[in-house]
């Protein structure tokens, strides 16, 4: 059974998620939103690399008057994510953000709560309910003796239910925990208790090596069981590394299409490139290239890379100071090693 195929249809910008619809993937900006050409030139850069949908801090006025000038010059759909100051997502929607993400726990009284409902349905704008295991709510966690995955349902349904009574279903709804089956065992309950569409991640996963491990395993088994509708890596690193993270486990998990898949060797003594260097930069450079749906080799060994690269469509090994640019298994011809990135491009950039 696959939850995401029944949940609700919700508009973030021109894009579409729930009833079925492509999991889309979705990062945060580290800058300072007030500074629009930082955070422009990072979101740009998280476009190019495949995000489809931006969430940005405001926790100032400021940084809510500079999300106008910022959607002026991307072209993705960008939350506002809000704590607090019920008056941030009120003025967030006023300059342009197309959805908002609250947690109606600490944003104030249901006054409070119903003025942000109030300005989110008189423009159209999804609110993303967001709960997180750090901030359950004490008497929740007397309740259930801990922080639970019961715990995290039944907070996030409370949310839920403050702003269906204020009358608006246009919603989104999250939860998350660093506990990765905790996590899991969430969102199993949640699904078959929610039908809002569901945004999906490990929260404060770690650095790029932890973050991904544990978001590989706890995504991968809730994207695997039906359960998401968005979804976001969550990395202490650049950004454009949870992009690239997401791509890989959604096609790992056959649930995206296209894009280049990158191998490499391991290294080995033979090894007299800086491989490990060059395959990072493949992957980086192989994410403006979804329309593309091959397989990319890099190997450190011009003895063994073109046998070890006949699987892939094309690739590129390394010699001493030198490597090889090989396709479809064959050598097609010799070229200087600090010549390998530019050439493997410019390959791509005319794939037929």
């Amino acid at each position: 059974m696959s939850y995401r195929d029944n949940t609700k249809v919700v508009h973030i910008g021109d894009r579409v998620i729930g009833g079925g619809n492509p999991i889309l993937i979705q990062s945060m900006t580290n800058t300072r939103t007030e500074d629009v050409e930082a955070t422009v030139a990072q979101i740009k850069r998280l476009e190019e690399a495949g995000c489809e949908i931006i969430r940005s801090t405001v926790p100032t006025l400021e940084a809510a008057k500079a999300l106008g000038e910022i959607k002026k010059q991307i072209h993705i759909p960008i939350v506002a994510d809000i704590h607090f100051d019920y008056k941030m997502a009120i003025a967030a929607m006023e300059n342009g953000a197309d959805k908002i993400r609250i947690n109606p726990g600490n944003i104030g009284g249901r006054d409070k709560i119903a003025a942000v409902v109030s300005c989110a349905k008189e423009r159209g704008i999804p609110i993303r309910v967001g709960v997180n295991s750090g901030s359950l709510e004490k008497e929740l966690v007397e309740k259930y003796h801990g922080v639970t995955a019961e715990g995290l349902v039944e907070s996030a349904l409370d949310k839920v239910g403050i702003i269906e009574d204020l009358g608006y279903d246009n919603m989104v709804v999250s939860i998350k925990s660093s506990n990765v089956m905790l996590c899991v065992k969430a969102h199993e309950l949640l699904a078959k208790q929610c039908t809002y569409p569901l945004h999906v991640g490990i929260t404060e996963a770690g650095t790029v090596y932890g973050g991904n491990i544990k978001s590989a395993v706890g995504l991968g088994i809730i994207l695997n069981e039906g359960i998401g509708d968005t979804i976001r890596v969550s990395l202490s690193g650049d950004p454009v590394e949870e992009i690239k993270s997401a791509k890989a486990i959604l096609r790992t998990l056959d649930i995206r299409k296209g894009g280049i898949e990158v191998v490499s060797c391991p290294t080995c003594g033979r090894t007299k490139i800086d491989l490990i260097g060059l395959a990072n930069q493949v992957e980086t450079m192989v994410q403006a290239y979804d329309h593309l749906n091959i397989k990319v080799a890099v190997m450190g060994c011009a003895v063994n890379g073109p046998g070890e690269a006949r699987e892939a469509d094309i690739g590129i090994a390394g010699g001493i100071g030198e490597g090889l640019l090989i396709k479809n298994g064959e050598t097609v011809k010799k070229v200087p090693e600090q010549d390998l990135l530019s050439v493997l491009k410019e390959e791509l950039d005319n794939w037929l």
